[in-house]
């Protein structure tokens, strides 16, 4: 997109979200959540307008994280249940 149609996207959106807010105020509006999408979607082309002026590059998708495995305090070990089984006999 260019910086005209960048600036053109933002004013199409800003005289929405300005009517929904004026509508917001006499009714109960039917997608409340639009006034959220629209200010966040403000916020994005914003963001890339001036990324374009200042002459920042377009990130790169981030890469997949392989995700951690999530165990207690002792490991694999305590949360199998023969351990459970063997504590409960002690107690």
């Amino acid at each position: 997109m260019s910086e005209a149609d960048i600036n053109a996207r933002i004013a199409e959106l800003e005289r929405e979200r300005f009517n929904l807010r004026l509508q917001s105020g006499t009714r109960t509006l039917d997608d409340p959540l639009r006034l959220r999408v629209i200010r966040r979607d403000v916020a994005r082309l914003k963001t890339v307008l001036r990324e374009k002026i200042i002459g920042i590059a377009e990130a790169k998708a981030p890469t997949a994280v392989k995700a951690r495995r999530v165990t207690g305090r002792r490991g694999r070990k305590a949360a199998t249940a023969t351990n459970r089984s063997k504590r409960s006999k002690r107690a």
